[in-house]
């Protein structure tokens, strides 16, 4: 997530069930955030594990699917309310009910003629796709050609104050930072076409359909690529000032968390990425876009949190933020303090940051020109740095990448690496022999599942999943039953003590005087 965090702790391998305050200590981030990783993995998992991969509640089961065609302009999706679980994460398609504002009393008409909104959504307004009609890319295949599969696809992305302003306490003031971000579970409703599942049948049943998705599914969301991290003594540093230990290799001042996060996605060939030394954390609301220049609602709050000449940033807002679709990265190339203004190198894509609803923002990214390294310098792609594998990329202050050979790219992985000014160096997984290791990504985590196969008009096979209620009712007994149970307790009673709880002298007395008879 992209936050001011000092750093992420929880490792579900070491099976930590809670985190423990004590008194007297300093109370950090990454303890609060590591316990809420605890509940969350602990309750995603039990429901997994009593649900499966995905499955609703068998009457109130969400994301059923009609196919709409034909005597509309363009076809859509009809999606129905209710929940569905993902890889144990609940996702509500529930539409919110709109207000009833207070009437106009000066109005000759006190009814209000303003249309509800239908009680479903559609493939076009759903909340977190963003689709659009004049993308051919964004468009649902026709059905009259080929069947396809419409399915749902679930992340978590963060969100701050800047994308979303009722975060913010206003009581705080304006130049105040903000408190604490959230993570939103994004779902979008999405159509894939039945050679992309590999699936010949032009008629397939669902269990071949599901079987297809789930291989198709395992192969989307297994992150090839891998990247190891390490801190080295750069060559310049006997020249640096002596504000860290001399023996240091990280030569930053302060303690940072840096982000590598892939920028655009592909082969290695083809991918780029950009690096944050704050977590991608650093965003600026925008009050309005004029051409090449950008109103900012306010600035940094020192020079730290700050932009500057030089700088790459992404222009972007929560659409584009949801799409995961990689923008030309941009430079500031003038400030503005007074007015509260950067000029930007070129103006942004036609379409992004434009309706203030979406709440646009400015992102700021601290990688420049790619760094010289073995007598060349790699220039940027689209303002940003390209992939390359096999060597050992500089980032600043002697923190350095490396990307395994072979890897596949996803626009929004990304790793996070602690720089720490106590041990001079970063904290990286390493082996015995202190050589880094590989990693995948931290995030982004995708969790897919299959919601219709639609094959024609109006013609939507159910390919959701669904389970009934564990509680049931309480069978009332009988009168025979009652008297069964008593004499079972009455039998057991007796087998445990022989004399039914009477004195030793009151049992030897009966006993003589059964005997006398």
């Amino acid at each position: 997530m992209h936050a001011d965090l000092s750093r992420l702790t929880f490792r579900p391998e070491r099976h930590y069930s809670a985190v423990v305050a004590q008194q007297g200590r300093v109370q950090l981030d990454a303890d609060a955030n590591e316990q809420t990783a605890i509940q969350l993995h602990q309750s995603r998992t039990l429901t997994a594990d009593l649900i499966g991969r995905y499955g609703g509640p068998r009457d109130a089961a969400g994301f059923r699917i009609e196919y709409v065609g034909g005597r509309h302009d363009i076809d859509t999706l009809y999606i129905h309310g209710g929940r569905y679980y993902v890889d144990g994460i609940l996702v509500d398609a529930d539409r919110p009910v709109p207000g009833a504002p207070v009437a106009d009393e000066d109005a000759e008409d006190a009814e209000q003629d303003t249309a509800a909104p239908p009680w479903y959504w559609t493939y076009w307004d759903q909340p977190d796709a963003y689709r659009d009609p004049e993308k051919p890319g964004d468009r649902l295949p026709s059905p009259a050609g080929e069947p396809f599969v419409v399915y749902l696809n679930v992340w978590e992305r963060s969100v701050n104050a800047a994308e979303d302003p009722a975060l913010r306490e206003v009581a705080l003031g304006a130049t105040m930072p903000d408190t604490a971000a959230r993570v939103k579970v994004v779902w979008q409703v999405l159509p894939l076409s039945l050679t992309e599942l590999a699936i010949e049948d032009a008629d397939p049943s669902k269990e071949v359909v599901r079987a297809a998705f789930d291989k198709w599914a395992q192969r989307q969301a297994a992150a090839t690529g891998r990247l190891a991290a390490r801190s080295e003594r750069p060559d310049h540093a006997d020249e640096d000032p002596c504000l860290v230990r001399p023996d240091a290799r990280y030569r930053g001042p302060e303690n940072q968390l840096y982000r590598v996060e892939v920028h655009a996605g592909g082969e290695a060939k083809d991918a780029t990425f950009k690096w944050s030394r704050e977590n991608g954390s650093v965003v600026f609301a925008v009050d309005e876009l004029d051409g090449t220049w950008v109103q900012l609602a306010s600035l940094g709050h020192d020079d730290k949190l700050d932009l500057d000449v030089g700088d790459h940033v992404e222009f972007t807002d929560t659409a584009y933020a949801s799409r995961l679709e990689a923008l030309p990265l941009l430079r500031v190339e003038e400030l503005d303090l007074p007015g509260r203004r950067v000029r930007l190198s070129a103006e942004p894509e036609p379409g992004v940051g434009r309706l203030p609803h979406l709440n646009p923002f400015l992102r700021r990214w601290d990688h420049h020109e790619g760094p010289r390294r073995k007598g060349r310098t790699a220039a940027l792609k689209g303002g940003a740095v390209p992939v390359t594998e096999g060597e050992w990329l500089p980032l600043e202050d002697g923190v350095e990448v490396y990307f395994a050979k072979g890897g596949g790219y996803r626009t929004g992985d990304h790793w996070l690496i602690p720089a720490r000014t106590a041990t001079g160096g970063v904290e990286w997984p390493a082996d015995p022999a202190r050589r880094p290791l590989l990693q995948g990504p931290a995030g982004i985590a995708r969790h897919l599942a299959p919601l219709a196969l639609v094959k024609g008009e109006e013609s939507a096979v159910d390919l959701r999943l669904a389970f009934g209620p564990l509680a049931g009712s309480i069978p009332a007994a009988d009168a025979a039953t009652l008297a069964a149970e008593e004499q079972a307790r009455r039998e057991e009673l007796a087998a445990e003590d022989p004399s039914h709880g009477r004195s030793q002298t009151t049992v030897e007395a009966e006993a003589a005087v059964e005997g006398d008879n």
